[in-house]
């Protein structure tokens, strides 16, 4: 008689394993960068395994959160790992124009994008986007002005984020009784507006896509589901953060071993945490990475 147990492992478990594993190994390549065993150009058939480590991370927290990109990896590359603002802000523009086409892909097939909304929104986005870019360019701001300029724009939508993230309910409960809807011309005039506001500052900072975005438009749009807000808010993120990324990489700060890097670890870890069954309660972990957010963006700002 064979006195082996056989053990089965559940779907949500396995997921579960896996994620945990994936932090895991992301934390010791943290770690070893710490103490010099791992280099920041150390490459593994062109890959940095601690940039791609740091990705992992991040598509985790951004497929359990939904919390955007920018929010987590332009932080971490400037504070972490000294990355100059405007190399992590460009580097991570078209590293979130790849990771949202996914996501955009998706809401698509799931009928949850309302192309009216992002035409709305790249109306105005795309234009500010390309007039900031052409700004940069004009300006010829390079060095200490640059990284003061990207730095302090950075920090002010750190901390933007995280108010959006810490009174999102109240903002939501307002919006839903409000008793006088604005008219539809009114409506679509905002959301152009807030389109080119929204161009101008992902442009500079690379962050406020997710957090800012879902939460206006869910005050522009009270009735429309959450689900196609956030499936808008995405595939509009796509063409802004693409030519955001794209004017950034003629100004030269991107770099693009970089991208790869953190490309090959976000991808794998934004699928995993985005299937993920059992999710982390909204109400333990929304406070903890809108303080973190406040955290980080006070000591870029001051």
């Amino acid at each position: 008689m064979d006195q082996c147990a056989e053990v089965e492992f559940s779907p949500s478990s396995t997921m579960r394993l896996t994620v945990a594993l994936s932090i895991i190994v992301g934390l010791a390549a943290l770690a070893l960068w710490s103490h010099g065993v791992v280099h920041s150009n150390a490459s593994i058939y062109g890959v940095n395994p601690l940039y791609a480590g740091s990705g992992l991370i991040v598509g985790l927290l951004v497929g359990l959160t939904g919390v955007g990109g920018g929010s987590l990896m332009t932080p971490l590359l400037v504070l972490l790992f000294g990355f100059h603002p405007g190399t992590a802000v460009g580097t991570d523009l078209l590293y979130a124009s790849a990771t949202k086409s996914v996501g955009t892909l998706v809401h698509s097939i799931n009928r949850s994008v309302d192309w009216r909304v992002t035409g709305r929104l790249a109306l105005g986005s795309i234009p500010a986007t390309a007039l900031t870019i052409l700004v940069l360019y004009a300006l010829h701001l390079q060095g200490d002005a640059a990284s003061a300029l990207i730095s302090t724009v950075l920090g002010f939508a750190l901390l933007l984020s995280a108010a959006t993230l810490l009174f999102r309910r109240r903002l939501f409960e307002l919006a839903a009784r409000r008793s006088v809807e604005m008219s539809p011309r009114s409506t679509a005039v905002l959301t152009v507006l807030f389109g080119s506001m929204l161009g101008v500052l992902i442009t500079l900072s690379s962050v406020g896509a997710g957090a800012i975005g879902v939460t206006v438009l869910i005050l522009l749009y009270p009735r429309m589901p959450v689900a196609k807000i956030v499936g808008s808010d995405i595939a509009h993120a796509v063409p802004l953060t693409l030519i955001a990324g794209l004017g950034h990489l003629a100004l030269g700060s991107v770099d693009l071993s970089l991208l790869g890097s953190l490309l090959v670890g976000s991808v794998p870890g934004i699928i995993v945490g985005s299937q993920l069954a059992v999710r982390i309660s909204d109400q333990i972990l929304r406070p903890i990475l809108a303080g973190t957010l406040v955290l980080v963006g006070t000591k870029l700002v001051f």
